[in-house]
């Protein structure tokens, strides 16, 4: 059987008050709209279509190949906005799960139900409920005396004895395709706004005789749709604790999960614990046996084991094994940090790689650089990478120490055991195991290397 998406993506938002479409709002890392096209994977056997209209090209742009686009142009209501789907799908699938792109806390296993349910239902189309106190303007659905739906009566319209009723529509359904097509074709427009509503198909399956199923969900706050800021922040914290609570189950530690922010598709190890007012953001990888924040901000980096991250800064990093760094130290994209290196306070970089035992003191820029093992970095160096024009490499042997206050004006290599005195200016070339001091730096000394084990 071919199960195929219709997702519903044209409207504004005007709610929102943006110019961004409201579909692509953000939500845990990703646009709402990717997190609907991700639920639906699993329920679907063939490639969704999705309905645009404001903001057409920029949503197209998103979506690329992962969905066809169909243009919903003038946007006449949401069966109107079914129907464009009609083209591309008629013939070529035999259930059509229909759903709106700004429901992105809807799950997979309950579009499976909803699929499932209307895999036994005699009749033409199964939809998803809700029970719930609060309406939020949900459309009421009444039933008939055999329990099946017999109308969905939208808000504005209903008595006060069909505003009663706790029973909501979610805006979720599995049509038989070949019925949906035909009844499309059967709604009359809405006489107060001339628009065609998907919700009236009810009614056309009631006149027909034909049983509407319901799945009943009773999980309110999964089916929380986005009209406005407001509703965009409850599904972000919503999801949030949703994705907290799948580490933790996977054996991540949290102090305060409700100060802990992890995106969607970051990846955490087990016995790694994250202290408060964290952001794991982006597709961040960490291993396990780490401890990240407090106040730490981590983004599309990967992370090692057993490292300790305290109140910095990653974004576009690698760290490997048993790395510790901060307080409010900063790697910018680039950064490559090797096992048992260790960065002090206020240390940054970029475009860099420090090797296996790298010591890093505090107030240190380190940029374009290549820094060899067990060298020691003393607190205020900076690479001198960028002459105005261009940028610079800067490289260090390994066994070096690099002196406090050191500037190093790249391009510049600095031997293997090579030393620069504090205060010291290195604007050439110092060979191995010698010693430069002075402004600008000179050499004063061979010396004798100490192995390191």
């Amino acid at each position: 059987m071919k199960i195929t998406a219709v997702l519903l993506a044209a409207g504004q938002g005007t709610r929102m008050k943006s110019d961004l479409p409201k579909v692509l709002h953000p939500l845990c890392g990703k646009p709402m709209i990717w997190h609907v096209l991700e639920a639906l994977k699993p329920a679907a056997t063939e490639k969704p279509v999705v309905v645009i209209g404001y903001g057409a090209e920029r949503v197209r742009k998103f979506v690329g190949d992962a969905a066809e686009c169909v243009l919903q142009e003038p946007q006449l209501g949401t069966g109107h906005a079914v129907l464009q789907a009609e083209s591309s799908l008629k013939g070529k699938t035999d259930l059509v799960i229909v759903t709106y792109a700004d429901m992105p806390l809807l799950r997979a296993e309950t579009f499976r139900q909803l699929v499932e349910t209307q895999r036994l239902n005699p009749g033409p189309f199964s939809l998803l409920t809700v029970i719930a106190d609060d309406p939020r303007g949900f459309g009421r659905i009444v039933r008939k005396d055999d329990g099946t739906v017999g109308a969905i009566v939208e808000e504005y319209v209903a008595t006060p004895g069909q505003r009663a009723i706790k029973e909501l529509n979610v805006g979720a359904y599995c049509f038989n395709a070949d019925w949906l097509w035909e009844a499309l074709h059967r709604i009359e427009p809405n006489p107060k706004k001339g628009e065609y509503y998907l919700t009236d198909i009810v009614e056309i399956a009631a006149r027909d005789n034909l049983p509407v199923q319901a799945v009943v969900h009773d999980d309110f706050v999964e089916t929380i749709g986005i009209n406005s800021r407001f509703h965009l922040s409850e599904a972000e914290a919503a999801l949030r604790m949703r994705i907290n609570r799948e580490h933790m189950l996977n054996g991540v530690s949290m102090m305060d999960p409700a100060a802990t922010y992890i995106d969607v598709e970051a990846k955490i190890g087990r016995d790694t614990t994250l202290m408060p007012n964290t952001y794991i953001l982006g597709g961040t990888e960490i291993a396990e046996g780490n401890v990240i924040g407090p106040n730490t901000v981590i983004r599309d980096s990967r992370i090692g084991n057993r490292c300790k991250v305290f109140a910095s800064v990653l974004e576009g990093a690698v760290l490997e094994d048993d790395v510790d760094m901060g307080p409010f130290a900063r790697l910018r994209k680039g950064a490559y940090l090797k096992s048992h290196v260790h960065m002090g306070n206020f240390g940054e970089v970029k475009d860099s790689t420090l090797h296996e035992g790298v010591k890093m003191g505090h107030f240190s820029y380190i940029g374009n650089a290549d820094i060899g093992s067990n060298t020691n970095i003393g607190a205020g160096t900076i690479t001198c990478n960028y002459d105005g024009e261009k940028k610079h490499p800067t490289e260090i042997g390994e066994d070096v120490f690099i002196g406090s206050d050191t500037m190093l004006v790249a391009p510049i290599k600095l031997g293997a055991g090579a030393r620069t005195g504090a205060g010291s200016v290195v604007t050439k070339n110092v060979p191995e195991d010698t010693l430069v001091v002075g402004v600008p730096a000179r050499a004063i000394r061979k010396l004798e290397r100490k192995k390191k084990k």
